[in-house]
């Protein structure tokens, strides 16, 4: 039977039909490559004798592009995005947090001395052949912001500003992506894990630090990831993509800043906002990154769902979006973070002020409605899907992000930008 058939033992379990015909081609590719050298090589006269294998001793999936499902996690109960994997050998599927604002990985492991509820069973690591510990010594135990160290095994402990945490042992696993195995990636076995993490087995990190899986083995995939954020309330799932057929084909590119003061976090250089197609008013510097210092400038974060404008930022561009709505559509109180809300019960539609970002060399992201306004009752109300920030620094949440494919490549220190292309 064909290798992709439905029901052939060795196609994977979540494999989607473009997972699967993006995989076929690029064996396709593959195949051609290789007869192509046999017939140079022959027609050179080179024995195969005398030829090295550039890839001993190498992870056998180097330079190939590979995907994993990535879904909204509302149906587990969590506001955050979803991917499944697998982890150890035989792999275990579990579903994971995709967050590019953090960058150790890890998940809840047995035997557990506190863990909160989680749809996929506890990973056992005494069920894996590949799962190692790491030493204190090691140049991996060392490059964790706080870690310890018991009988000579490397001990983690990551918190997050919502008061989550989870500490456990520091370990090097196996990870899969469909067919595609990864060794050797340094992961948490949290043993004592709290938090917000509902429904998830644990955390993909996915942040530009030493410690995040796209620093690890960038080597493998060209450092180019990229992903497409479905709607809160979909059901299906997009491929979270790691390699050179990451960037969408319409994709518009923006510089990724450093923060020398901070590696974990995508900083893009957000030049201006515009609504209904007039740039906003903002004062000079408000998005700026000051790399002396580290303080200001525009972060790119999955985790964070609304997008927050520092202040000076955020009330000239909410003004601006006021004044642009219909004049007979009735304001409303606010809700929570949100104070810009209106009462649309009995509209069919409704014409709302385009909202735009843009970006250095030009890249626009031009939001569609729903990335604008968000529904926050069953009774008609919605609000402006943004927030001010009283701190110094500004943040692109996955509201805004939704539709868009967002492709990250470290190595050209670029960020590409493709509207539409969630498949």
């Amino acid at each position: 039977m064909h290798r992709d058939s439905a029901d052939s033992p060795y196609r994977p379990a979540n494999a989607t039909v473009h997972g699967l015909v993006r995989n076929r081609l690029h064996r396709d590719e593959l195949r051609l490559l290789s007869i192509s050298s046999r017939i140079s090589l022959g027609v050179a006269g080179i024995p195969k004798s005398s030829l090295t294998n550039p890839l001993k001793n190498t992870n056998p999936f180097l330079q190939q592009d590979f995907e994993t499902p990535l879904r909204s996690g509302l149906s587990d109960g969590s506001g955050e995005y979803f991917v499944s994997l697998g982890v150890g050998t035989p792999p275990r599927t579990v579903n994971m947090v995709a967050d590019t604002g953090s960058d150790v990985l890890w998940l809840q492991c047995l035997p557990c001395q506190s863990c909160y509820g989680q749809t996929d069973p506890l990973f056992n690591p005494s069920f894996s052949s590949t799962f190692q510990s790491i030493t204190c010594g090691s140049s991996l135990c060392q490059q964790l912001l706080i870690r310890g160290c018991r009988r000579n095994q490397c001990l983690y402990q990551v918190s997050y500003g919502d008061g989550s945490f989870t500490v456990g042992e520091f370990s090097t696993e196996t990870l899969s992506f469909g067919s595609n195995a990864v060794n050797s990636v340094a992961i948490g076995c949290g043993h004592n894990n709290q938090g917000l993490f509902t429904g998830a087995a644990g955390l993909l990190g996915l942040g530009k630090g030493l410690l995040s899986f796209p620093s690890q083995v960038g080597q493998l995939y060209g450092s180019v990831f990229s992903y497409c954020l479905p709607t809160r309330e979909s059901t299906g799932s997009v491929p979270l993509i790691f390699g050179n057929q990451a960037v969408a084909s319409n994709a518009q590119f923006t510089t990724l800043l450093t923060n020398p003061k901070l590696d974990t976090f995508y900083y893009v250089e957000m030049v201006g906002i515009k609504v209904g197609g007039t740039s906003v008013n903002i004062p000079a510097g408000s998005l700026s990154l000051d790399s002396s210092t580290g303080n200001g400038g525009v972060i790119l974060d999955s985790g964070t769902a609304v997008t927050r404008l520092v202040t000076s930022a955020y009330n000239p561009m909410r003004d601006a979006f006021r004044a642009g709505m219909p004049s007979d559509a009735k304001m409303t109180s606010g809700f929570s973070l949100f104070d810009t809300c209106y009462d649309l019960s009995g509209r069919s539609s409704i014409m709302l002020p385009a909202v735009s970002f843009v970006f250095n060399g030009g890249a626009t992201m031009a939001l569609p409605a729903q990335n604008i306004m968000v529904p926050v009752d069953n009774s008609g109300t919605y609000c402006l899907a943004f927030a001010p920030n009283s701190e110094n620094f500004s943040i692109i949440g996955n509201i805004q992000q939704q539709s868009f494919r967002m492709s990250f490549d470290s190595t050209g220190n670029r960020v590409g930008i493709g509207a539409n292309q969630c498949n």
